[in-house]
């Protein structure tokens, strides 16, 4: 238990924070999962991978994943775009 009132503060935003990333994280992870769907039933179309790619390069700019991670994961989705 935080003895100051800084470590109080400091233990309540950091909750705050994580609940905050748990759902952005939740959110990315469900729009990768649904264009991935798309992309295995050959109706994913350029736009829905523009969409995601906004939504990884958010999620790198907040601090979630790290700016390699979103890197990495556009460069997969992309290789499973259908031609």
């Amino acid at each position: 238990m935080p003895h100051h009132k800084s470590a109080k503060k400091r233990m309540k935003t950091s909750t705050e924070k994580r609940l905050v990333n748990r759902d952005n994280r939740a959110s990315m992870r469900t729009a990768i999962k649904k264009f991935q769907a798309k992309a295995e039933g050959g109706e994913a179309q350029p736009q829905d991978l523009q969409g995601i790619y906004s939504v990884l390069d958010v999620q790198a700019r907040k601090g979630v994943i790290p700016r390699a991670r979103a890197a990495r994961l556009k460069a997969r989705l992309a290789a499973r775009l259908p031609r």
